[in-house]
């Protein structure tokens, strides 16, 4: 499955807007600049790496030679990256923000509202664009793993210090506190069950360029 790297899976939407509502989502967003608390619900899903909605006009689609499109819909892309499964992700999504997803997608076509959850995944489901190749640069890591690595780090550097001036009794006794206060940090996050059979192939198929490159 292309769109599963990892423990990350990586979601494009396209959907169309009416051009004359199209001001009106540009209204929502910047207000919604204004009001980052309003979006406490999405913020609070860890599960979340990245989440972007964004408006292209109909005069906005590049010409790469094929002719500029004659289009009749303006169109909201949304990309975002996550850990688990879509399903997983539909569903805390729509429980996290159900508001804020309908102003989001207010002007989008057709769109049937975050509540309740069956038509709007069959919505997210038609509307969804796969990745050709979705590239995560730590496929075995979620964005906890990350940050407790990283909190793990942080502990090292400054063992790292006081390595050089605390006597050895000291030092054991700085190191057994500092266990003590990242071992929750320490297990080894290893990778997600397997999606589909195509993620696993996928995974064998790069394995010799993944190798030839980092070993």
């Amino acid at each position: 499955m292309s769109n599963v790297a990892g423990k990350a899976y990586g979601m494009n939407v396209v959907t169309p807007m009416r051009p004359w509502k199209t001001w009106i989502n540009t209204l929502i967003f910047k207000i919604a600049r204004t009001q980052p608390q309003q979006l406490g619900g999405l913020l609070g899903l860890s599960i979340i790496h990245f989440a972007r909605w964004v408006m292209i006009r109909r005069d906005q689609w590049p010409d790469l030679g094929q002719g500029r499109p004659t289009m009749r819909n303006d169109y909201m892309l949304f990309i975002s990256n996550f850990n688990g499964t879509w399903d997983q992700y539909i569903d805390a999504f729509s429980d996290g923000i159900p508001n804020g997803l309908d102003l989001f997608w207010y002007s989008s076509t057709k769109y049937p509202g975050s509540i309740p959850i069956s038509p709007f995944k069959a919505y997210i489901r038609a509307n969804q664009v796969d990745n050709d190749y979705y590239y995560n640069a730590t496929p075995g890591a979620a964005q906890r793993d990350i940050k407790a690595a990283l909190r793990v780090w942080a502990v090292i550097d400054d063992l790292t210090d006081k390595h050089a001036t605390l006597s050895p009794e000291a030092f054991s006794a700085e190191y057994r506190r500092a266990l003590a206060t990242v071992q929750n940090d320490l297990p080894s996050p290893g990778y997600a069950p397997v999606a589909s059979n195509d993620t696993r192939n996928a995974d064998n198929h790069r394995r010799t360029i993944v190798q030839g490159t980092w070993s």
